[in-house]
């Protein structure tokens, strides 16, 4: 049987893994559907009605599963991290519970009114109602985003005893939750999850967009996947130089705050100074694929990169190496691959914003075929980059559960045996897995169906329209 440490990771990353999709979605979405909501309410074209239709389909569904899915994490955190929850309880329930009273219920509340009440309220409240879900969307992360960054940099807390146990008591709760990691944590996590969005927006329609312009084949509604393309672009435009740009003081952040994680990032094992940033690295050998070493690797980077990223400007910065450090080492290879593709993809959506944009510009967004395949290929890979993203917040942090102060091996639940832990292990694989399939399935199915038809946009009164004996503006309820 599978060690109870490594089988508990395991489970937690697996279920980590695939829940982070979900949230992805529905936080990248919600900007999208206040924007269609407004533009709807205001007297848009049509199509901001199908937009928002639509969109919201994906978003509910989105929802819902993230919802299952993130439920059974905060089990886990007693069922195989008890040790951690005793110990960390008093600090890192607080935001949990928030965002369960706080944020979810904002959400739950008001998603109701948003999907199935645009024929039954007026137009204020409906707005409102998008509002609402968006906030309580991106107040979860607020809240998620604070547990998670205290276990980075923790602050405000001190420990004591209780019935014999180590535990942490709180003592600041504005340095705790205000901690120095978490407003790069929120910035680049929301902006990210607008970019995958934007990114998968953009391939779907780019999809139809190359059937119809390039193949020639008639697609229904037409204008609806050329308007979401061209709204994805802008969006594109906007995240994915911002994220590169933010990715590089988070970066630096990480220097100055978790050096043994910069450097496994860097795959610096000696202390040294004008350190390369490989863009681009392939192993020379086997070797250097389980066990990379900067200076071994052949790539192509910046020479004194990684030093200038980690100070701020300087080249000749000293960057400390991973032998001089007391802990064991991260897993060295997962996290220097991890973050080397996920860099690679960022830079790789800036030029796609910009080949886009250069080709909207001219006249020639809707014919090249070319920019149409890059499109569609990389619909998912926003979503894969945010992966490998927590892949290296998480692995990257290790030995530690919390910064400095727990080890994962100590944070695990102690009766927990190698037999419990690998059965619930392989149980969870085989429950998520098929949880992502039929997420996919569905979404798949409600891109197939396309957009509510132009005849399904009846005009219907609304609730504010009638009383003041107005034409009709409202629309349709949603199918």
């Amino acid at each position: 049987m599978v060690d109870p440490v490594i089988a508990s990771r395991l489970q937690f990353a697996l279920t980590t893994i695939v829940h982070i999709i979900f949230p992805v979605m529905s936080m990248g979405l919600a900007p999208f559907l206040v924007y269609f909501t407004w533009k709807e309410i205001r007297g848009g074209a049509p199509v901001y009605e199908q937009l928002r239709r639509f969109w919201t389909k994906i978003f509910a569904v989105s929802f819902v599963v993230g919802t299952v899915t993130g439920i059974v994490l905060e089990f886990e955190f007693g069922t195989n991290f008890a040790a951690f929850s005793t110990f960390a309880g008093e600090l890192f329930g607080g935001p949990l519970a928030t965002e369960g009273m706080m944020a979810f219920m904002l959400e739950a509340t008001f998603l109701g009114v948003f999907v199935f009440g645009r024929e039954r309220v007026s137009d204020r409240l409906y707005f409102v109602s998008s509002v609402a879900v968006a906030a309580g969307t991106w107040l979860s992360a607020v809240w998620i985003l604070i547990a998670n960054s205290w276990m980075q940099t923790p602050r405000g807390f001190e420990l004591a005893q209780k019935s014999g146990q180590t535990i942490v008591h709180l003592t600041d709760p504005l340095a705790a939750y205000a901690n120095p990691r978490f407003p790069y944590m929120f910035v680049h996590m929301q902006n990210a999850a607008v970019e995958s969005v934007a990114l998968f927006m953009a391939g779907v329609a780019a999809y139809h967009v190359f059937r119809h312009h390039v193949w020639g084949y008639p697609v229904d509604e037409i204008s609806f996947w050329e308007t979401t393309l061209k709204i994805a672009l802008v969006a594109l435009l906007v995240t994915a130089p911002l994220q590169v740009i933010h990715g590089d003081l988070y970066a630096r952040h990480v220097y100055e705050t978790q050096p043994q994680k910069f450097a496994a990032m860097e795959a610096v094992w000696e202390t040294d100074s004008y350190v390369p940033e490989y863009l681009i690295a392939f192993p020379t050998s086997l070797a250097d694929v389980t066990d990379p070493r900067a200076k071994e690797l052949f790539g192509f980077g910046i020479p004194g990169g990684a030093s200038w990223l980690a100070s701020g400007g300087d080249a000749q910065a000293t960057i400390r190496g991973l032998d001089t450090f007391e802990t064991e080492a991260p897993p060295v290879a997962i996290v220097f691959w991890s973050f080397r593709a996920m860099v690679g993809m960022g830079f790789w959506f800036i030029l796609l914003a910009f080949w886009g944009g250069y080709r909207w510009w001219r006249g020639q967004l809707l014919e090249d075929d070319l920019l149409h395949k890059a499109l569609m290929a990389s619909s998912l890979l926003g979503i894969l980059a945010v992966e490998l993203g927590w892949v290296v917040t998480e692995v990257g942090r290790q030995p530690w559960v919390v910064q400095g102060v727990l080890q994962t091996s100590e944070g695990v639940s102690p009766g927990l045996t190698g037999a419990e832990a690998t059965a619930t292990l392989v149980g969870f694989a085989v429950v998520y897995l098929g949880l992502l399939s039929l997420y996919t399935y569905v979404v798949a199915r409600i891109i197939r169906s396309g957009p509510p038809g132009s005849d399904d946009l009846r005009s219907t009164p609304t609730p504010s329209d009638a009383d003041r004996g107005k034409p009709a503006s409202g629309v349709a309820g949603d199918d």
